[in-house]
Formats: structure tokens, C-alpha cells, sequence
């Protein structure tokens, strides 16, 4: 399994999460848990995906970040090990 991290952020408006999930689908990325909040109209979202099927991992991060700017959202792609050295207490 390849595990990532995906957060979404930015001002919450319609299609965000179909928006990405689509995408994450058309490439055969498994999504293994969501959560997503909204406060005060900010709209925030983490992702934990399975990119096993996935060759070019840093294609898929650029093509994520550029749907975001499409959306209006910041869409970030780490792999879990960075994610969990970079948020270890």
C-alpha cells in the first residue's frame, strides 16, 4: 500500500469533495478515510488515500494542486511518512 495525506483548504463553495473525489477516482487512487469540517465558510478537508496504482506520484501532486487553484482551494499531496515526521510531537 502507498499511503498519502491530501488537505484541502480554502473557502468552502459547491463540488469541492465530488471535485476530488472524482479525480482521485479516474486514477484509481482508494480512498481509506475522509474527514472534512467547515467553519465560519472555511472549508477544510484530509484524506487519507491508497496510490498503489498510481506510477507518478508527484504527476498526481501537481495535477491535485492545479485542480485546486481550478476550485478556488489549496490541495496538498504528502506521502504518510512525511506527514507523520512532519506533525510528530
Amino acid at each position: 500500500m502507498k499511503k498519502f495525506i491530501i488537505t484541502v483548504v480554502g473557502h468552502d463553495t459547491v463540488g469541492i469533495i465530488a471535485k476530488v473525489c472524482t479525480y482521485l477516482a479516474e486514477i484509481q487512487v482508494n480512498i481509506l478515510d475522509i474527514s472534512q469540517t467547515i467553519v465560519d465558510g472555511y472549508f477544510n478537508m484530509m484524506m487519507i488515500v491508497d496510490a498503489k496504482a498510481v506510477e507518478d506520484v508527484s504527476k498526481m501532486s501537481k495535477e491535485l494542486s492545479m485542480l485546486g487553484e481550478e476550485i478556488g482551494v489549496v490541495i496538498r499531496c504528502q506521502h504518510e511518512d512525511i506527514f507523520n515526521m512532519m506533525h510528530r510531537i
